[in-house]
């Protein structure tokens, strides 16, 4: 799980799939299960944000 500030907010990454999160504990899930299962859980993800990067 990785923690990034974008346009000023805290915002949290699942290292597997690249999911963000708004809160630290669905990132450390989705990692989590993402390392156990080698897929994605719906229950989580659904949890997950939108993330406009400018380039």
């Amino acid at each position: 799980m990785k923690e990034e500030n974008v346009e000023g907010k805290i915002v949290y990454k699942c290292e597997k799939c690249g999911f963000y999160y708004k809160t630290k504990n669905f990132a450390e899930k989705c990692e989590d299960f993402c390392k156990k299962h080698k897929s994605c859980n719906l229950n989580i993800t659904k949890h997950a944000i939108k993330i406009w990067k400018k380039k």
